[in-house]
């Protein structure tokens, strides 16, 4: 059974976080733990337009769970450029600007996880980025006891529900549009 209050809250905070024009991100890593790294990041803007995308060379080693979710090999990041040569760019598109992506909590942990193990410094100001899978949970409102929290949906599913006939590829800029997607969503919804 759905919460109706908390489903109007986030449409309304849907549609207050569309306003701002948000830029959307997505990163696919070497793993989940505290020595993973951000392998592959895409950002998009408010339209679905590319504004940032690439491939990254690790330091550390892709672990084979991580390799079956999105199928990115080691050799394709070989030749790929590291954290000191995509940082730029990436943190000139990010600046200024709210931040959505789809569990934003993982992927602000990975990008400082990876900028570390680079010997790089996070600059950039956490509370512009904002969770639409948090967002989604209370807008589904299925409350899980266990957690004593909205339920938390994949992506997929979130994507499934809503019925965006865009597939969740385990890609960042396929992922990105397809949060961009799911906040557009909830935005409109009744």
């Amino acid at each position: 059974m759905s919460d109706p209050i908390a489903r109007r809250e986030a449409i309304r905070e849907a549609q207050r976080l569309l306003q701002a024009q948000p830029v959307y991100l997505d990163t696919e890593t070497t793993g989940t733990g505290p020595n993973a790294e951000v392998i592959e990041i895409g950002v998009v803007d408010s339209h679905g337009d590319v504004l940032f995308s690439s491939l990254i060379k690790p330091r550390g080693s892709i672990e084979p769970d991580a390799m079956r979710v999105h199928n990115i090999t080691p050799e394709q990041v070989a030749i790929a450029p590291g954290w000191a040569e995509i940082w730029p760019g990436l943190r000139e598109v990010l600046a200024g600007k709210q931040v959505g992506a789809y569990n934003s909590d993982f992927d602000l942990r990975l990008i400082k996880q990876s900028l570390t193990r680079a010997w790089l410094r996070w600059d950039l100001e956490d509370h512009s980025f904002f969770c639409i899978m948090k967002l989604y949970a209370r807008f589904a409102g299925e409350w899980d006891s266990k957690r004593g929290s909205y339920r938390w949906h994949t992506l997929d599913m979130a994507g499934k529900q809503a019925n965006i006939p865009l597939g969740n590829t385990h890609r960042a800029v396929d992922d990105a549009r397809l949060a961009r997607a799911v906040l557009v969503y909830m935005a409109e919804a009744k």
